[in-house]
């Protein structure tokens, strides 16, 4: 059984973007720089795309964590020791600052934000029962 759970999406990350490449975008539109448009109007679907496409999936013993076409990585559940609650605000696939941080295998470690922790955090639990959270 596959279960997928968004990413939560935080308006601190949401305004502040909007409304640079929104503003930008119609300056350029002014000044009728159009290579400036261009590229705005690029980055500003990247971005677009990153927010749409970030997600997370539990398939079997494997999670697997997407964002845009940048990352894609899978982690065996079974490999996961520990999720603590994090505000830290390092580069992730999570569009939210309310975050999970997820240790795994010996050294490894990342950071997402579902929308559900709580249910995401029971799934994982009950592959991997040894998992803490804390």
């Amino acid at each position: 059984m596959e279960k997928i759970f968004k990413s939560k999406v935080d308006r601190q990350f949401v305004v502040p973007i909007a409304v640079i490449i929104g503003g930008t975008f119609i300056w350029l539109l002014y000044l009728h720089a159009w290579a400036g448009v261009i590229v705005v109007l690029v980055v500003g679907l990247f971005i677009l795309h990153m927010f749409t496409t970030t997600y997370y999936t539990i398939s079997g013993e494997t999670l697997r964590i997407r964002s845009g076409f940048l990352i894609n990585t899978e982690v065996d559940i079974e490999s996961i020791s520990k999720i603590t609650a994090t505000r830290n605000m390092l580069s992730s696939p999570a569009l939210s600052l309310d975050r999970l941080e997820i240790f795994y295998n010996k050294y490894d470690s990342v950071m997402i934000s579902p929308e559900d922790k709580e249910e995401f955090i029971a799934q994982l639990k009950g592959i991997n029962p040894r998992i803490t959270y804390s």
